[in-house]
């Protein structure tokens, strides 16, 4: 099938790297927070190897190279419009997962005219839509990744992606309910992101729809057969049942 290689492209305060493969409609993936472009390879290689696969490494994240103060969701989304609009793509589906759904929100409100179709698992807006547990190991591993930075070891980055996690993604209600792109919201049954917060979004967002899959997290979802046959039956138009 041939090796996935590395491409970067220069956006003048980053160089964006990603990796692009097959032909067809073009198809962006958008990996989680503190994940890379690589955990996308399967996707490129074998479920989604109908469409023209872009999976792209976001700010502070895999080979992207940058050198950031901090990081948000909207700039990680103006990164992948640049992206777009440099290789010349006038439209494109999304999958984004967990940060990377998110970061599919912000493209749906900026550029549905590009984005007309979007799948988000297990995305949310608001800091409050996470699992007490989940926040928890969150703000402690936070807080040991600031002391090993005050003891000289290079955890900067790490601390900025763990921040994304601790505060809204910084899109509102309204601005949810101002969306225009067909939007497919995917969550696990014991999801890192509160049930209620998930069908929340659904009901801001006109059209919107929500499936939950069983028997996984947070971290399996990616993985399971049923999360890829409906993401595939609703790329190529043929909407699952909710």
């Amino acid at each position: 099938m041939g090796k996935l290689s590395t491409e970067y492209l220069d956006l003048g305060d980053a160089k964006i790297a990603y990796r692009e493969h097959g032909t067809g409609p073009t198809l962006i993936l958008l990996h989680g927070n503190s994940e890379s472009k690589g955990v996308f390879s399967k996707y490129q290689r074998v479920h989604f190897k109908m469409f023209r696969t872009i999976a792209i490494d976001s700010r502070g994240h895999g080979e992207t190279i940058s050198n950031d103060t901090q990081y948000s969701i909207d700039q990680y989304s103006e990164d992948v419009i640049g992206l777009c609009r440099a290789k010349g793509i006038a439209q494109a589906a999304v999958i984004g997962y967990s940060d990377g759904g998110n970061i599919a929100l912000f493209l749906a409100k900026k550029e549905p005219t590009i984005f007309k179709k979007i799948v988000a698992i297990s995305p949310n807006y608001l800091v409050s839509g996470t699992t007490d547990g989940t926040l928890r190991f969150v703000r402690a591993t936070a807080k040991i990744l600031r002391i090993l930075e005050r003891l000289g070891l290079p955890t900067k980055k790490a601390i900025m992606r763990f921040d994304l996690m601790l505060n809204d993604i910084g899109i509102t209600a309204e601005e949810l309910g101002s969306i225009q792109t067909s939007l497919r919201i995917l969550y696990a049954e014991k999801d890192m992101i509160k049930e209620e917060h998930i069908k929340e979004m659904g009901g801001l967002i006109p059209g919107a729809t929500i499936k939950k899959i069983g028997h996984c997290n947070h971290l399996t979802i990616f993985y399971k057969k049923e999360t890829i046959e409906d993401i595939r039956d609703y790329l190529l138009g043929e909407e699952s049942a909710v």
